[in-house]
C-alpha cells in the first residue's frame, strides 16, 4: 500500500503534516496467528496418529474453503460481465461485485487460519516426535545410568525452598541441556541432539554449576528419569552423580563469554547496594534473580509484580524509545530519541535498533517473553526502516505465528501466554480505557499508567488464578507505584552493565543511582505484600479462571453504568479499601473472629505449629511460627497483635520456624527463645539469620524458668539440659538431654487467668514420659496442645495426667502422614476431651474460663 491509499487507510487528507500514519486496527493476522497457537499446544503432547489426522483435516477443509470461494468468484465476475452496461449501471454492477466479497474474504480467512493451525500442529508434532523417538526417552523410561557429553543451552536456575513435614526441601540447580554423545549402559555410543534438564543436588559445588555460561560442554554420569511434566520439552531428566564440580571439556562461545561478562559486571558493581536493591536490579535489567531471596520473591507475587523480575517486552521498549523515540513518532520529521539527535539517517536508525535487539536477547537469554519482544521489535524495525506503514497488533500476531512455528513449546509457556495477553490488552484495551478516563477528567499521565496497568491485569489474572489459585488486591496500585520507578532502573542499569568492563567505578556509581528506583519497587512489593487483604484465595484451575474471567467482565460492562454515579463509585473504592486493609474491629463484626475475650489461638497454618497466648491489647506471646511466613502473619493481623513480647520456637524442623518471617513482618518483637539442640543445622541457621536481620535477640529456654506478661505466666517444663542457668548443672531428675529435635521441643506450661493449658511440641513418647517422670504430679489442664500434630505416637499415661477438657490438634488438610490419628483422637475423647483440629474447624481460639470455657473454631 502506497500514495494516497495510505492515506484512505489513516483516515487523514493527504498532506497532512503527519504523512505516514499508523492506519486503522488491522486483525487479519490475529485468527492465523492463534489458530497456529492452539494447533501447536494441542499437537505437542497428543499421540502422532491424532495429530497427523488434525493436519490432514485442516489441510483438507482449507483446499475445499478456497475452491469453493474461487468457484464463487468466478460464477459472480460471469454474472456481472454479462449484465455489466455503461455509466451508471456499471457503476451499480460494481458495487454489487463489492458486495459480494465479504463471503469470499471471510472463506479465506478461515482457510488461511485453518492451514495456519496445520502447521503449528505439525510442528508441534514433529519437535515432540524427536524428542520422544530419541534412544534418550527408551532410557529414561528405564531410568538408566548413562555417561553424556552435554552442552548446556540455558544459565542455572534455583527452585524454590519449600516445607516437606519437617524439613525444608533445600533448592536444587535446574540447567536446561542438549545431549550430543551418548553412551548407554551396554557401551553403544551414538551421536545425537536431544534436550535434557539437568537437576543438580545440592552440595558444596553448586557455585561453580551456577556460574556455568550457556554453550559450555560438560561431561555427565548419571542417571536418566521420564521429564517431570507430559509435553515437555526435555525428553528427559538427568541427575549428576555426586556432589562434585561440573567436568567442563569445551568453553562456552565468544558470544556467551561476552554476555557472561556483562552480567558478572552488573553483579560486581550491584555488590555494595542495599540487600533489596543489589538483588532486584540485576533481575529488573537482565533477569538475573540469583540473589533474590524466597520472601522478597514471595513478596512480588503477592502485589503481582513478577513481572518486572523476569526480563520482558518493557525492558526493549525501553531501550528502543530511548534510540528512536516513541513508535508514533519514528517515521516523522519531528521524531525523538537518540538518533535524530545524533543525526543518525532513519534506516541506520532501524538496523542499530536490530543489533540492539539482537544483543538485548544473548545478554538477557532467549526466554519465551525476551523472544516475544525481540521479535515484534525487529518487525517493527523493518517496518520503520522500509518506510512502510506500520502497525503494532500485527507485528505482535505476526511474531506469535513465527515463534510457535519455530519453537511451538512457547504455546505451553505460561511466560510466553501472559506476555502477549499483556502486550495485546496495552494495544488494544489501554487506549479506549485512556481515552474514557481522560473525557472524565483524569490528567493524560495518569489515565494512560491507571488503563494500562488495569488494563493488563484484566487480561493476565485469570492466567495467574492457573499458576497460583489466588488473586492480588493490590496489583494495579502496585504496578502504578513501581510504574514510575522502571524505566531510569533500567536505562542506568544497562548503563552500569555497558560500562563495567572499562570504566567499574562509573559503574558503581550508575548502579548506586539505579538502587534508589530498583529499591523504591522492592518497598512498593513488601508494603502491598505485608497488607492483610493483598491476596484472596480463589478457585484454582480452568473453573477458577473461567469465572474470574466472567467476573472481570461483568465488572467491565457494568463500569460505564457505575462511574455515572460518584456515590457508587465512592462506595465501592471504600470497600475495597476496607478488604485490603481488613481493620480488625471490622472483621470482627463481619466474620465474629476472633471472638471476644480470646486468651488462646492456635492458628490454621497447615502441616505445622503456631500459637498465640493474649499478652495485653495488641499484644501476644506465639509459640512456633509454621512453615509459611504469609500463613503465621495473616493469623496474626486477623487476631490483632502487632506487638510480640515473647516468641517461642519450641524446636527447629521446619514446620514450626519457617514462617519466622511472617512473625517479624511489621511487628515489635522482644526476643527469640529457642530449645538447647542446635538440629537440624540448617534450620538453626535460618533461624539465627533471620533473628539477626531484624535485630532480635536469641534466648536459650532453661527448664524451670518462669516468665510473666501481665495477666500472663508461664513455665518451661522441657528439655532437659546439660547445664542450668548460668552454667549450674541440672537438675538430675530432668533425664537424659535429647539427641533428636522432637523430642528436644520446649514444653510449657502456661495460666492466663483462670485458665491452664499445656504446650507439648512435638514430643515423642520417650520425651513423653521423661516429663511425666520429671513431674509425677503434673496437674489437669483445660488445654492440651496435642504433640505432632495428634500422630500415633503419644504416652497414655500424659494424656490420663493431663485430662484435659479441651485438645487442639495443629494439622494440615489432607497430609500425606496420617495426621490425626484415629487412635489418638480416640483416646482424647475416652478421656472426656473434645477434639478440635485445624484442618476440619480452621483456627481456633480458646475464650472464658471455668464452667464457662469455650474453644471454637473459625470455619
Amino acid at each position: 500500500m502506497s500514495g494516497p491509499d495510505v492515506h484512505a487507510a489513516s483516515g487523514r487528507r493527504l498532506g497532512a503534516s503527519d504523512p505516514r500514519q499508523e492506519g486503522p486496527l488491522d486483525l487479519r493476522l490475529v485468527p492465523p496467528a492463534m489458530a497456529a497457537w492452539a494447533g501447536a499446544a494441542s499437537a505437542l503432547s497428543a499421540p502422532g496418529r491424532w495429530t497427523t489426522t488434525g493436519v490432514m483435516l485442516c489441510v483438507g477443509a482449507a483446499m475445499v474453503l478456497l475452491t469453493m470461494s474461487g468457484a464463487s468468484a468466478t460464477r459472480a465476475l460471469r454474472r456481472t460481465a454479462e449484465d455489466a452496461g455503461e455509466g451508471e449501471e456499471r457503476a451499480s454492477d460494481e458495487t454489487a461485485v463489492r458486495g459480494r466479497r465479504p463471503p469470499r474474504a471471510t472463506a479465506t480467512a478461515t482457510a488461511a487460519a485453518l492451514l495456519c493451525a496445520a502447521a503449528g500442529a505439525a510442528s508441534a508434532g514433529l519437535h515432540s516426535a524427536d524428542v520422544r523417538e530419541g534412544p534418550v526417552h527408551a532410557l529414561a523410561q528405564r531410568f538408566a545410568r548413562v555417561e553424556a557429553e552435554v552442552t548446556v543451552t540455558s544459565d542455572a536456575r534455583q527452585t524454590r525452598p519449600r516445607v516437606r513435614g519437617d524439613r525444608s526441601m533445600p533448592a536444587s540447580l535446574l540447567v536446561d541441556a542438549e545431549i550430543t554423545r551418548l553412551a548407554g549402559p551396554d557401551g553403544a555410543v551414538t551421536r545425537l541432539s536431544t534436550p535434557v534438564l539437568l537437576i543438580v543436588s545440592p552440595g558444596g559445588s553448586t557455585g561453580q554449576w551456577q556460574q556455568l555460561l550457556p554453550s559450555t560442554h560438560l561431561r555427565v554420569g548419571g542417571r536418566l528419569a521420564p521429564p517431570l511434566h507430559d509435553g515437555e520439552r526435555s525428553a528427559a531428566v538427568l541427575r549428576p552423580e555426586g556432589k562434585g564440580p561440573p567436568r567442563v571439556i569445551g568453553p562456552p562461545s565468544f558470544l556467551q563469554r561476552t554476555a557472561g561478562a556483562l552480567r558478572g559486571g552488573l553483579r560486581q558493581a550491584t555488590e555494595r547496594l542495599e540487600p533489596d536493591a543489589r538483588a532486584l536490579l540485576p533481575g529488573l535489567v537482565v533477569g538475573d534473580t540469583s540473589r533474590v531471596t524466597p520472601e522478597l520473591h514471595e513478596a512480588f507475587k503477592a502485589a503481582d509484580l513478577t513481572h518486572l523480575m523476569a526480563v520482558s517486552g518493557a525492558n526493549l521498549a525501553i531501550l528502543l524509545v530511548l534510540l528512536i523515540g516513541p513508535p508514533g513518532t519514528a517515521l516523522r520529521v519531528e521524531r525523538r530519541g537518540l538518533a535524530p539527535r545524533l543525526g543518525i539517517p532513519l534506516r541506520l536508525t532501524a538496523l542499530l535498533g536490530g543489533g540492539l535487539t539482537l544483543a538485548f536477547v544473548i545478554v538477557c537469554r532467549p526466554e519465551p517473553s525476551v523472544l516475544r519482544a525481540a521479535a515484534c521489535g525487529l518487525i517493527t524495525l523493518l517496518a520503520i526502516g522500509t518506510g512502510r506503514r506500520r502497525s503494532l497488533i500485527p507485528a505482535l500476531a505476526a511474531a506469535v505465528l513465527l515463534l510457535v512455528l519455530y519453537d511451538p513449546w512457547m504455546a505451553r509457556s505460561y511466560g510466553f501466554v501472559l506476555s502477549v495477553l499483556a502486550t495485546g490488552a496495552l494495544l488494544t484495551i489501554a487506549p479506549k480505557w485512556s481515552d474514557a478516563l481522560r473525557r472524565r477528567g483524569v490528567p493524560p499521565r495518569l489515565a494512560e499508567a491507571l488503563a494500562a496497568a488495569a488494563a493488563a491485569q484484566a487480561v493476565c489474572a485469570p492466567v495467574v488464578v492457573l499458576l497460583a489459585s489466588r488473586v492480588s488486591l493490590v496489583a494495579i496500585p502496585c504496578n502504578l507505584l513501581a510504574e514510575f520507578a522502571v524505566a531510569p532502573a533500567t536505562v542506568l542499569g544497562f548503563a552500569a552493565l555497558a560500562l563495567a568492563p572499562v570504566a567499574m567505578q562509573v559503574a558503581e556509581l550508575l548502579a548506586r543511582i539505579a538502587g534508589w528506583p530498583a529499591g523504591w519497587i522492592a518497598t512498593v512489593a513488601r508494603t502491598g505484600a505485608a497488607l492483610p487483604g493483598a491476596e484472596i484465595d480463589w478457585p484454582d484451575g480452568g473453573k477458577g479462571a473461567v469465572l474470574l474471567t466472567a467476573l472481570t467482565t461483568l465488572m467491565v460492562l457494568f463500569a460505564r453504568r457505575i462511574v455515572r454515579h460518584p456515590w457508587v463509585c465512592g462506595a465501592a473504592a471504600l470497600l475495597l479499601v476496607l478488604a485490603v486493609l481488613r481493620p480488625v474491629p471490622l472483621t470482627r463484626v463481619l466474620t465474629g473472629w476472633p471472638p471476644p475475650g480470646w486468651a488462646f489461638a492456635m492458628c490454621d497454618v497447615g502441616q505445622g505449629d503456631a500459637l498465640v497466648l493474649a499478652a495485653g491489647e495488641g499484644a501476644g506471646v506465639v509459640v512456633d511460627a509454621g512453615p509459611d511466613p504469609s500463613l503465621v502473619d495473616r493469623c496474626l493481623h486477623e487476631l490483632g497483635i502487632t506487638e510480640v513480647p515473647f516468641l517461642v520456637l519450641t524446636h527447629f524442623h521446619a514446620d514450626h520456624v519457617r514462617g519466622l518471617p511472617g512473625v517479624l513482618r511489621g511487628r515489635a518483637v522482644g526476643a527469640i527463645e529457642t530449645t538447647s539442640l542446635d538440629e537440624p543445622p540448617d534450620q538453626v541457621a535460618f533461624v539465627r539469620r533471620t533473628a539477626a536481620g531484624a535485630h532480635v535477640p536469641l534466648v536459650r529456654a532453661v527448664p524451670g524458668e518462669r516468665r510473666r506478661i501481665g495477666a500472663l505466666d508461664w513455665r518451661v517444663l522441657w528439655p532437659a539440659n546439660a547445664t542450668g542457668a548460668g552454667g549450674a548443672a541440672a537438675d538430675p531428675g530432668a533425664g537424659p538431654v535429647p539427641l533428636e529435635p522432637n523430642d528436644a521441643s520446649v514444653t510449657l506450661y502456661v495460666r492466663s487467668g483462670g485458665l491452664t493449658l499445656l504446650l507439648l511440641g512435638d514430643l515423642e513418647p520417650p520425651a513423653q514420659q521423661g516429663l511425666l517422670r520429671r513431674y509425677p504430679a503434673l496437674p489437669r489442664v483445660d488445654v492440651l496442645k496435642v504433640a505432632h500434630h495428634g500422630s500415633a505416637h503419644q504416652d497414655p499415661a500424659l494424656l490420663r495426667s493431663a485430662h484435659p477438657r479441651f485438645a487442639l490438634v495443629s494439622v494440615g488438610r489432607d497430609n500425606p502422614y496420617g495426621h490425626p490419628a484415629a487412635r489418638t483422637v480416640d483416646a482424647l475423647r475416652a478421656g472426656g476431651a473434645v477434639v478440635l483440629r485445624t484442618d476440619t474447624d480452621g483456627a481456633i481460639a480458646v475464650t472464658g474460663g471455668g464452667p464457662g470455657l469455650r474453644a471454637v473454631g473459625r470455619s
